[in-house]
C-alpha cells in the first residue's frame, strides 16, 4: 500500500507531499497522522531549515474525505491531543505551501496554516463549510480574514465560490503565482534561500512577525525593541 504522505529531505529542505491523488488528497486519519509526523520531523531535525508542503496529482487537497467523517479521528488522529493548529503552530521552521491545484475547505485550512503560499496557475481556493453544513475547526474563520481581510473572507466563506490563483494573488492570499511546471522548483528555491541563512536569526525574525498575531502594534513594537536591547546588552557584555 502506497504511503499517504511522502517525505523527502535534502540541502536543508524537506518536501512533504500529500499522496492520495486518486481521492484528490482528501484528508483521512491516516493522511493527517502521517502529515503530523512529517511536520514533527521537520521541527526536530536540525539539518532541516525549511519545508515545502504540496499535493500529488491535480489537487493540493480537496478537504476532509467524506467517507472518513463517521469513522476516523480527524481532530486528534494520533490520539495525543494534538490537532492541526497545535502541530503546525509548534513548528518553528518556515512551512511553505506549494499549492498545485484545488485547496478546498479543510485543504484550504491546511494551506492557511502554512507560513506563506506559492501557487500554480492551476490553483484555486474555496471555503465550502457553509454549503457542506460543517463547522470549521482548523482556523478558517480567523486565518482567512487575516490573509485577505474581513470583507473578502466574508465573500469567500458565505458564497462558497472558488477564488482562482490570480485573484488569490491580488487578494494577498498567495505570494506568487507561477506556471505549473515551475511550482516546486520555485518553492524549493525560496526554501533554499531560507536554508542558506542563519537558522537562529530566521527563527527570531519569524517569531517577531508572529508576535503581532496576539498583540497590538504598540505592544509588538515594544516587544521588538525589548528583544533588541537584550541582544545588544549581551553583545556589549561579551565584548567587555
Amino acid at each position: 500500500m502506497e504511503q499517504s504522505v511522502l517525505f523527502e529531505k535534502g540541502d536543508g529542505i524537506a518536501v512533504i507531499t500529500l499522496n492520495r491523488p486518486e481521492r484528490r488528497n482528501a484528508i483521512n486519519q491516516d493522511l493527517l497522522g502521517n502529515l503530523f509526523d512529517c511536520i514533527d520531523r521537520v521541527a526536530a531535525d536540525v539539518d532541516i531549515r525549511a519545508a515545502v508542503i504540496t499535493g500529488a496529482g491535480a489537487s493540493f487537497c480537496s478537504g476532509i474525505d467524506l467517507k472518513a467523517i463517521a469513522t476516523d479521528n480527524l481532530m486528534y488522529p494520533r490520539g495525543d491531543g494534538k490537532g492541526l493548529l497545535e502541530v503546525m503552530g509548534a513548528c518553528e521552521k518556515p512551512l511553505i505551501g506549494a499549492i498545485n491545484g484545488h485547496a478546498i475547505t479543510g485543504g484550504f485550512e491546511l494551506a492557511l496554516n502554512c507560513d506563506f503560499l506559492i501557487a500554480s496557475e492551476e490553483a484555486a481556493f474555496a471555503d465550502t463549510h457553509v454549503k457542506m453544513g460543517i463547522h470549521p475547526g482548523w482556523g478558517m474563520s480567523q486565518l482567512l480574514q487575516e490573509a485577505v481581510g474581513r470583507r473578502m473572507a466574508l465573500q469567500m466563506s458565505l458564497t462558497c465560490q472558488f477564488l482562482p490563483a490570480r485573484d488569490a494573488l491580488r487578494a494577498g492570499l498567495v505570494n506568487e503565482v507561477v506556471e505549473p511546471e515551475r511550482l516546486l522548483p520555485r518553492a524549493r528555491e525560496i526554501a533554499g534561500f531560507i536554508a542558506a541563512l542563519n537558522p537562529a536569526m530566521v527563527q527570531t525574525m519569524k517569531n517577531l512577525i508572529e508576535y503581532r498575531m496576539g498583540a497590538t502594534l504598540r505592544e509588538s513594537l515594544a516587544h521588538e525593541k525589548s528583544e533588541f536591547m537584550e541582544v545588544v546588552g549581551k553583545h556589549f557584555k561579551t565584548q567587555g
